[in-house]
């Protein structure tokens, strides 16, 4: 009887025994996920492009009157100095070019480009005066703003007219070195030509000198050996490019109607050590097609690009250098943020899962702006919630979870 009733407890615990381990082995076990968390942090939206640079103000040098053109002994990066530096010589061909109505052709050329040089300086004067108004009214502006008279607003405004008062009489001073330029172009034309008081012309077999419209580098030389030239034929590009060196950047038209003139801009991969900064100055209002280099039809709009960094760091851009920017078209310094790859579609609205207590949880969430990096979260949840990144396919509401541990 005592053999039989162990027998029976050996059975039944046996039983017990194999059904715990089936129990075990098909009890549901927590999928591993990896997991985030939302955080409070500053986020910003780009816009990235390559962009190359350029001297804003280049001087193309023609020859003023057909001759022939002595060999350039400038070269590519020498400095000149306006009105000084004999940049090439040319040897008229024959001096009965300049017959009675050439030469009062260019008499009136130069008594017009004097006369827009003086309208040039004439609108310099009143940049001037504008922007000593400015900056009268700008003073005025921070001393009320420091007693709370006056608003930040109306302070924000008296910058932006001071700097754009700035902006003006800059490109007014740009604007009288260009007539400059044309004049002395305009004075070219009859360099070598005048007679004398004896009624007799110059020398023709005299090579007539090509002084430098401008300061600054020799760009390019397009016409280097000793050749026979028409009357305009270019022969160098000179340019400024310690202070006049800016960054064009061709925009997707997608992309060009997010960004506005004054926003930041960071400068990268141009083959320095740190980051440059610039601004927006301008996005043209043309738009051109341009196909890319998989062959897909685009339409794109130049944007210009001026620099804030100081020059010394940027010492060894030239003109035609290829850098790339990232242009700011949003940025927020504190506001909550999500790894982008939390997000997945739910219907019509963005969705995470939330893990409370080792079990995801669906929950839908507003977002506002998304850099393909992080999500700014703007309502469904909390700074300091954990949140599954990469969701499943297999991942539902209520499931338990448990952190995949790294390898």
């Amino acid at each position: 009887m005592a053999r039989k009733r162990s027998r029976s407890y050996f059975a039944i615990t046996a039983t017990v025994l194999v059904v715990a381990a089936l129990a075990y082995a098909f009890w549901p076990q927590p999928t591993s996920v990896d997991m985030g968390e939302a955080k409070m942090g500053a986020m910003q939206v780009t816009v990235n492009e390559e962009g190359f640079t350029r001297v804003h103000d280049a001087y193309v040098v023609s020859s003023p009157v057909a001759g022939r053109l002595l060999r350039v002994e400038v070269e590519p990066g020498d400095p000149v100095v306006k009105g000084e530096t004999v940049i090439a010589q040319m040897r008229p061909s024959s001096p009965a070019m300049l017959d009675i109505r050439t030469r009062e052709q260019a008499r009136a050329s130069v008594t017009a480009a004097e006369a827009t040089l003086r309208v040039a300086r004439a609108d310099l004067n009143k940049a001037k005066s504008d922007l000593d108004l400015a900056s009268q009214e700008l003073d005025r502006t921070r001393r009320l703003a420091e007693t709370d008279t006056a608003s930040k607003a109306a302070l924000d405004r008296a910058e932006a007219e001071y700097r754009a008062a700035s902006a003006t009489k800059d490109n007014a001073e740009a604007v009288i070195a260009v007539r400059e330029a044309e004049l002395d172009n305009a004075r070219a034309r009859l360099i070598g030509f005048e007679e004398d008081a004896a009624g007799a012309t110059s020398d023709s077999s005299a090579p007539v000198p090509l002084t430098a419209p401008t300061t600054g580098t020799v760009l390019r030389v397009i016409q280097k050996s000793e050749t026979t030239l028409s009357a305009g034929t270019d022969i160098m590009e000179i340019g400024n490019i310690d202070h006049d060196l800016e960054v064009v950047v061709e925009l997707l038209s997608t992309d060009a109607v997010q960004v506005s003139p004054g926003d930041r801009v960071m400068i990268a991969d141009w083959g320095g050590n740190s980051e440059l900064e610039g601004t927006v100055e301008r996005v043209e209002p043309w738009g051109y097609t341009k196909y890319s280099s998989l062959g897909v039809e685009e339409q794109r709009v130049k944007a210009i690009i001026r620099f804030t960094s100081p020059k010394n760091e940027r010492e060894k851009l030239g003109h035609g250098y290829r850098v790339e920017l990232k242009i700011v078209i949003w940025s927020d310094d504190n506001t909550l943020l999500i790894p982008s790859n939390a997000l997945f579609r739910d219907g019509e609205t963005w969705a995470v899962f939330r893990v409370v207590d080792k079990t995801a949880y669906q929950t839908r969430v507003k977002v506002g702006k998304d850099n393909g990096i992080s999500a700014q979260i703007l309502d469904g949840l909390s700074a300091g919630d954990q949140i599954v990144l990469y969701p499943s396919a297999g991942l539902a509401d209520g499931v338990k979870v448990v952190r995949r541990m790294v390898q």
